[in-house]
């Protein structure tokens, strides 16, 4: 799941090099954690958060396919 979220993020922003995404696995849940430049996080929330939510709900598919469950935030800079 880290794989999708890194690919989605940096086809959205401007500076693919400045993507971060961390992992934690606690048994069936996985909690991650993206970080972008500055400048790139209305690229990534989106208006209204609609791209952030769609990121979500893909993750969430994803997930469930491999039977866990995921959260996903994203920190401010």
């Amino acid at each position: 799941m880290k794989e999708l979220l890194e690919y989605l993020a940096r086809s959205l922003v401007t500076q693919p090099e400045q993507v971060r995404v961390e992992e934690q696995q606690r048994g069936q849940r996985v909690h991650l954690s993206l970080s972008v430049s500055k400048e790139d996080m209305g690229r990534i929330i989106g208006k209204n958060g609609r791209v952030v939510q769609a990121m979500r709900t893909l993750l969430r598919v994803a997930a469930e396919q491999e039977g866990k469950q995921v959260t996903f935030e994203i920190p401010e800079p």
